[in-house]
């Protein structure tokens, strides 16, 4: 990373941001984590997991003027990819040609991701740097997930320079589509089978559809 930070913690907590959690009070409790080492800033087996079921995250960038920009990344399920214990990549897919975030890491590297598991109730933050790579064919086709409908225009990697997780606090539990189709079919066939083991004690014909 261009930056070296005596904890961690310092590529979110600033000087500034230092001196308002002195006056607020919370000082002595994240100077007591940074004692511990403040944010982990490699890849565990816990932020593996929860990033191999994300289909989901936002990512944020900002201009050389300071210029912050939050675009949406989507794709199935474990498509953004750690390649090492520090580097996490994605494909790029085509999108509507803005090319914002593009651009403002051209000029400036600096990166972060946030993701968000609304089942249940986590989520996830990420600082660092990005790079977009346009001319890798090969690391392109491997992080383009099989049978996703979507053009792969470039790769981005993002360098890990430390991370950290949320309290669920004031997120509101969503589910996906998908997760409530399956639930709701796993119950419908299940209804189905208590109905015929029922009209079979019962001496009766199954209802129409069970069994």
């Amino acid at each position: 990373m261009s930056d070296v930070h005596p904890y961690s913690s310092d590529v979110a907590f600033s000087p500034a941001v230092k001196a308002i959690q002195t006056r607020k009070g919370s000082r002595e409790a994240y100077a007591e984590r940074e004692q511990r080492g403040g944010f982990r800033t490699e890849i565990d087996e816990n932020l593996a997991a929860f990033l191999a079921n994300a289909n989901s995250f936002y990512f944020a960038t900002a201009s050389a003027d300071g210029q912050p920009y939050i675009q949406h990344r989507g794709g199935p399920k474990g498509f953004i990819k750690a390649l090492d214990k520090r580097t996490l990549a994605f494909a790029d897919f085509g999108g509507n040609r803005q090319y914002i975030t593009q651009g403002n890491l051209s000029e400036n590297a600096k990166a972060y991701i946030f993701v968000m598991d609304y089942a249940h109730r986590r989520r996830v933050k990420l600082w660092g740097e990005a790079r977009v790579v346009e001319d890798d064919p090969a690391l392109t086709e491997a992080l383009m997930p099989q049978g996703y409908r979507a053009r792969p225009e470039q790769v981005i990697l993002f360098k890990i320079a430390a991370w950290d997780t949320n309290c669920p606090q004031h997120i509101p539990q969503k589910f996906d589509a998908a997760d409530v189709a399956a639930a709701l079919a796993s119950r419908d066939e299940r209804i189905a089978e208590l109905e015929a083991e029922l009209a079979a004690l019962k001496g009766q014909p199954a209802p129409a559809g069970a069994g």
